[in-house]
């Protein structure tokens, strides 16, 4: 590749690794989730669901580098819906558009202008 062409998206198969529906995500709603290390290479490999901390590192972490068939195995859609108004604050606003273009129920409600908390350490990067 010379210097003069341009890189590809890194954005680019996103859309793919979206799920269809909400409906076919068949994560845990609470316990342990451990990943795999292609997913985890270079942090914590275990998750708390029941920690939201630990649970929004999981979901962004997922969203940005897992396939269909991890987020399907390791989202759950009501933990998804509820903790949306954070994850979109936590991740690049392009792939929380393509999430929102595929599955508008995560957006139903308006869950949008949720306010941060006080003790929220999560900022956008």
């Amino acid at each position: 590749m010379s210097s003069t062409e341009a890189l590809p998206s890194r954005l680019l198969g996103t859309i793919d690794r979206i799920p269809t529906s909400l409906e076919i995500l068949a994560g845990p709603r609470s316990g342990r989730v451990g990943l795999p290390v292609r997913l985890a290479w270079s942090g914590p490999a275990d998750f708390d669901i029941g920690d939201a901390r630990e649970r929004l590192t999981l979901y962004c972490l997922l969203l940005d580098c897992g396939q269909r068939s991890d987020i399907v195995q390791y989202v759950n859609a009501t933990l998804l819906r509820q903790d949306w108004p954070r994850i979109r604050r936590l991740t690049a606003r392009r792939v929380t558009r393509l999430w929102e273009r595929r599955l508008p129920d995560l957006i139903a409600g308006d869950g949008r202008a949720a306010p941060s908390t006080a003790g929220d350490r999560f900022r956008r990067r």
